[in-house]
């Protein structure tokens, strides 16, 4: 892989971005001072921007992003970072912007011996193929909730997710091996009581960091969850029935981000929201206005403490 540095390339792209980034040096200074090419210390800064090494970040009071963060700070007591992504860019397009901030954030909040929940889906996905390469040691990636449905097993798909997770930050990755939903929630109960299953439950209520996404039926980048053959049209129907807005890990809220009386989530495999509102950092990912709603289930369910969103999407909440 291009950006993996040997030791001595560790040292020299360090050099170079302390002279450059610190010092205020120029790259034909640093190449003189390293004996190298101007073209080779430009290397070297790429890759430290890549790598972690260097983190820019860019800042304005008068900027339209941050008023919005401000905005949502005070409504809902969280941390937002709103993504500047034009109006008329494609969905694709805003999702993989939002998915790079995301990614850079979560270098700062994943540490040492740290327990991280992770959430299947589109989002997560997204955002698991950005992420920024750094060493953390003792760190255990562990999968929210199961993935299997009628069709496939879904551990190759979680499994990418967390592996992607694993690898960036030098950590290790902990299936969840059970269906999405259950057909019976007696059967759910019965699996909750092996010994298998409540390693990885322990783990959850352990957790220091969730990152997840919301879904939404009628999002125009299909959550997984309704896209990936989990839902029957009977169960969507019953769904739309019970107010439901969005889900979170496949558990599934209303506006106001009540669960109380939804059938499906006494068969999904989910954490409850008494166990998520228990861990101390709450990253949410959100791209995509036609999620707005979604969203905001998951915000007065208090889901969240960090969210990272768009621009646009951002300023419909406000609004």
């Amino acid at each position: 892989m291009e950006d993996t540095l040997d030791p001595e390339d560790i040292r020299r792209a360090l050099t170079a971005a302390h002279l450059y980034y610190v010092q205020d040096r120029t790259m034909e200074a640093i190449a003189r001072e390293l004996g190298t090419s101007r073209s080779t210390v430009s290397r070297l800064l790429s890759r430290a921007r890549a790598t972690g090494i260097v983190d820019i970040r860019i800042r304005s009071p008068f900027a339209a992003p941050q008023l919005l963060e401000q905005n949502l700070a005070d409504r809902y007591g969280i941390t937002a970072h709103v993504v500047p992504v034009p109006d008329d860019a494609s969905d694709v397009e805003r999702l993989e912007r939002v998915a790079t901030a995301a990614a850079h954030l979560l270098g700062d909040l994943v540490v040492p011996d740290a327990t991280v929940g992770i959430a299947w889906g589109s989002t997560t996905a997204a955002v698991s193929r950005r992420l920024v390469p750094k060493a953390v040691h003792g760190t255990t990636f562990v999968q929210l909730n199961g993935s299997g449905n009628t069709r496939t097993t879904g551990l190759l798909y979680a499994s990418d997710i967390l592996s992607r997770f694993a690898v960036a930050y030098g950590g290790s990755a902990q299936q969840f091996p059970v269906p999405a939903f259950f057909d019976d929630p007696r059967t759910k109960h019965a699996m909750w009581r092996e010994r298998s299953t409540t390693r990885i439950l322990d783990m959850h209520a352990a957790m220091d960091l969730v990152v997840f996404s919301v879904g939404a039926a009628d999002s125009r980048v299909p959550s997984h969850v309704y896209s990936g053959g989990y839902l029957e049209p009977e169960e969507l129907a019953a769904l739309d029935q019970e107010g439901v807005v969005g889900d979170v890990a496949t558990v599934f809220y209303r506006l106001d981000g009540s669960t109380r009386g939804i059938e499906l989530n006494d068969r999904a495999t989910g954490p409850r929201f008494d166990v998520l509102r228990r861990v101390p950092s709450r990253v949410c990912v959100v791209s995509g206005v036609d999620k707005r709603d979604s969203l905001r289930g998951a915000l007065a369910a208090r889901l969240v403490t960090e969210l990272v969103v768009d621009e646009a999407t951002a300023r419909s909440l406000a609004e």
